[in-house]
């Protein structure tokens, strides 16, 4: 069923009763329609996919991408820009076509398996030291403080060689381009352009005293065609790298320990068998009932999406949350089943413009846990799981803060 002009669009995002909590509407929405016409923050409508089928095919359809900028987009924030998704930083960074696949091939070197395990033993050594000073402040803490959000902090700062010095610089430049609300425009382009030029600096003193780290590599890298990537490229990858593997990855954490946590017989399962980390971060990944605001697209040719002919000009939001609930793709969807399998849920996207960086988050989620199951095996929420209090106006879901205790 196709929503009728005269419903009124919902409100976007939209929002569980709790943090952790789905929101009611989507399983309506999953049932009736198709998609269906949303407000965002900025005040501009877009189309709302839910179904698995359809945000999968448009996530995978690599003539669609985040063109923000073409005239009659909508914006997703109310300022010039349209935020983080249409920025300086999108528009740098090829969409599509053999540009992006060439992109992907060049970054994509630092992130294959063999990459992420060599990072693995860092990433396990900052873990401990940060459950150690967690350990040495005593109890309630908050996890997210204290372990969630530096542990990723750490990782892409490492990959990218910025100094320990500077990643708090790194950490407010990354709230600032994925907030939606809080921030004035004037606050944002000041961020923006600070970022921008710290990283012009950072990609020279690169290219005159290279390192062992992702951006050195990238400066005297060459693309098998013979191209090098431009100065632009580089200042907005490093930023686009920061963005996505900060922010995302530390609010997954502390989602993923306190969907753990909230009802704790997950967590004595993980006790039990610790062969399921793997299984229940990729159900921590489905579950995920506030992932963000979704993944934009838009269209510059019609598009047909069940049955419906969408015409050029059209921007879709794909809400992956709400796909990874869809019943006619997992079985008892609501149920957070840690050993479920097969689990093709769609966090990190699919095709073409899936997440770069999907397993070296997957291996700092597998740490953590690995890490707190063994250092902290009576941990436990300090507040009700109804208490927890969602982060406001990100682009990105998570949790204002995470309490525990031991």
């Amino acid at each position: 069923m196709h929503p009728t002009e005269d419903e009124r669009p919902l409100s976007y995002p939209l929002h569980g009763a709790t943090a952790l909590e789905p929101p009611a509407e989507w399983d309506a929405l999953r049932e009736r329609c198709p998609f269906a016409p949303v407000t965002l923050p900025s005040g501009d409508e877009v189309l709302l996919l839910t179904r698995h089928e359809d945000v999968r095919r448009m996530l995978s359809d690599g003539r669609f991408a985040s063109m923000l900028r073409a005239e009659g987009a909508a914006r997703l924030a109310d300022d010039e820009s349209g935020g983080v998704f249409g920025g300086d930083m999108a528009m740098a960074i090829p969409a599509r076509g053999e540009a992006h696949r060439r992109w992907r091939r060049t970054v994509g070197r630092w992130f294959t398996a063999e990459r992420v395990a060599a990072l693995r033993p860092g990433i396990e050594a900052v873990a401990e030291k940060l459950v150690d000073d967690m350990v040495s402040h005593g109890h309630p803490a908050d996890l997210r403080a204290q372990l969630a959000f530096p542990l990723p902090l750490w990782v892409i700062c490492d990959l990218l060689g910025v100094p320990a010095a500077d990643h708090d610089r790194f950490s407010y430049w990354s709230d600032v381009l994925l907030n939606l609300t809080r921030y004035g425009q004037d606050e944002i382009e000041q961020a923006q352009d600070d970022f921008v030029d710290y990283l012009a600096a950072h990609v020279y003193t690169k290219r005159e005293m290279p390192s062992a780290d992702l951006l050195s590599d990238l400066v005297v890298a060459w693309d098998p065609d013979g191209d090098p990537m431009s100065e632009r490229e580089l200042v907005f990858t490093g930023q686009a790298l920061l963005v996505a593997g900060h922010e995302t990855t530390a609010n997954v954490i502390g989602k993923t320990v306190a969907l753990l946590l909230a009802d704790r017989s997950r967590w004595e399962r993980l006790l039990a068998d610790r062969s399921l980390v793997g299984p229940a971060v990729e159900e921590a990944l489905r579950f995920d009932a506030d992932p963000g605001i979704g993944v934009p697209r838009y269209l510059d040719e019609p598009l047909e999406i069940a049955g419906h002919l969408l015409p050029p000009g059209t921007t879709v939001l794909c809400s992956t949350a709400a796909a990874n609930r869809d019943e006619s793709v997992f079985d008892l969807p609501d149920e957070m089943l840690l050993d479920r399998g097969p689990n093709p849920h769609l966090a990190f996207g699919a095709g073409a413009h899936s997440c770069l960086g999907q397993d070296l988050a997957r291996a700092e989620l597998c740490t953590v846990l690995h890490v707190l199951l063994r250092r902290l095996p009576s941990l436990e929420l300090a507040a009700p799981p109804a208490d927890l209090r969602r982060l406001e106006g990100l682009a990105v879901g998570g949790l204002s803060e995470v309490p525990v205790r031991w």
